[in-house]
């Protein structure tokens, strides 16, 4: 019976269980088959509407800006060399690094004892040459007396000769008479040669001490020379860079000692593409004197000079592209040679043309603009110029429209859009970010600027001046920790 009763029980359980998975089959069936019959249902889709900032275009004229970097250089440099070997025995307290010098000022001395002593001996020289040429000048007078003498001499003896004649001619004189008086006619004539030749060696006697007076004195002037070769001077006003010597040091001649900066006179040295070089010249093909603005970033503070451009480098260097062009700076307060800057360059202006930002402009070429309804439509542009995040272009369609400040993927044309255009004029402008700074904090970047020797005496003062203020400016507090490297 309990046999009986286990295969009952098991017999009704399979039982109930096949009915149950035939029920959720037969639900799971309906389910399926009222969903197949019912008809989709679409749901109503809106258009959609982006929201896009817009802006007026106007054509004007604006001059464009070309920004490029460049080195500051000193127009003027003079490399200090010593023109004659020997111990230094003098220097100027300015010759050191930096110094300050004025234009004829000594800045060394090199020892001139040997050139002094040259000078003295060619002295001698002179003076002995002067005597030399005073006694020639005496012995060629006497010459010119002795030969008078002589002429005179002569004279009287052909005077007798003659008489001595016209006497044997009358029979009254001798012949022998005659002879004595030819003979001494004819030894006074020899005496008048003599003296003759001893004035023509008494003539080259004054001619070669002239000669040797005039050597003398070339000798003295380039003993002098020498002598002044020894005092090094400065050629014009400057600063002192390179300095490598110290007072004792042995130099020879043209070694280098320093290098003499004039630092009102600077110009600032930029490479710009060729295209951007065409564009700086005029319809001749000459440069331009283009305005240009030279800026260096100093801890915060701004170093800004203005300067004109006046030539460009006569040839492409080896490995180069491009344009070199200098420009005169005028007043380049802090400035120094080597210092990095940016140079902008003022173009010739354009006329009708429309500045617009940079993402306004597509890969196509276009810009998109408003329609009457709100909705988008491509107008193709010319772009003339790039201005950092600006952009210039010329497109008569443009006058007057409103075009999108910033193009995306989701948008084109005949988009639907909402425009959000600029603030009134008036608007408050944008407040620079302030930081209180921890004293930890202000107390390290007061003692970064106070010993950093390379800024710059005005600058540090000023950045002092603002540390300690309750409020420091977030953008200075960046450079400066850029700097420190913190």
């Amino acid at each position: 019976m309990r046999f009986l009763r286990q295969s009952l029980t098991g017999l009704f359980l399979v039982s109930l269980t096949l009915g149950l998975l035939s029920y959720a089959g037969f639900m799971v069936y309906t389910a399926v088959a009222e969903r197949l019959a019912k008809e989709p249902r679409v749901a109503e889709r809106r258009e959609r509407v982006f929201a896009v900032n817009v802006i007026t275009a106007t054509p004007q004229q604006i001059t464009p800006e070309l920004v490029a970097f460049g080195e500051v250089q000193s127009r003027r440099s003079l490399e200090i060399r010593a023109r004659a070997s020997g111990t230094l025995v003098e220097l100027a307290d300015a010759f050191e690094e930096g110094g300050q010098v004025r234009e004829g000022q000594l800045l060394a001395r090199i020892d001139p004892a040997d050139s002094q002593a040259a000078l003295d001996r060619a002295g001698s020289d002179v003076r002995d040459a002067r005597n030399e040429t005073r006694e020639a000048q005496r012995a060629l007078e006497l010459a010119g007396d002795e030969l008078d003498a002589a002429a005179d001499q002569a004279a009287l003896q052909d005077r007798a000769f003659q008489r001595q004649r016209d006497l044997a001619e009358r029979g009254v004189g001798t012949a022998a008479a005659v002879e004595a008086a030819e003979l001494a006619a004819a030894q006074a004539r020899a005496t008048v040669l003599s003296r003759r030749q001893a004035l023509a060696e008494a003539e080259a006697r004054v001619a070669q001490a002239a000669t040797r007076l005039e050597r003398a004195i070339i000798d003295q002037q380039e003993a002098q020379r020498r002598l002044d070769d020894t005092a090094i001077v400065a050629g014009f006003s400057g600063s002192l860079s390179d300095v490598s010597v110290v007072e004792g040091r042995l130099v020879s001649a043209n070694e280098q000692l320093a290098r003499l900066i004039d630092p009102a006179s600077l110009e600032v040295a930029f490479r710009v593409s060729t295209p951007q070089f065409s564009r700086l010249l005029d319809p001749q093909g000459m440069l331009l004197k283009a305005p240009v603005q030279v800026t260096l970033e100093a801890f915060g503070v701004d170093l800004q000079t203005t300067g004109t451009v006046t030539r460009a480098s006569a040839a492409v260097g080896e490995g180069q592209t491009g344009r070199l062009v200098f420009a005169r700076l005028d007043a380049a307060q802090g400035l120094k040679p080597g210092d990095f800057v940016t140079v902008r360059i003022q173009e010739p202006p354009l006329d009708n043309v429309v500045r617009l930002p940079a993402a306004a402009l597509g890969a196509d070429g276009a810009v998109l603009v408003l329609s009457a309804d709100d909705r988008l439509e491509p107008v193709a542009v010319t772009l003339l110029r790039r201005q950092g995040d600006a952009i210039l272009v010329r497109a008569p369609e443009l006058a007057g429209r409103e075009v999108i400040t910033q193009r995306s993927p989701l948008l084109g044309a005949g988009v639907k859009v909402r425009p959000l255009r600029p603030a009134d004029a008036g608007a408050p402008a944008e407040v620079p970010q302030m930081l209180e700074l921890g004293a930890e904090r202000r107390a390290r970047l007061i003692a970064y600027v106070e010993g950093n020797t390379d800024m710059p005496e005005a600058v540090r003062t000023r950045l002092l001046a603002e540390l300690e203020q309750p409020r420091v400016s977030a953008r200075v507090v960046q450079r400066l920790e850029n700097r420190m490297g913190g």
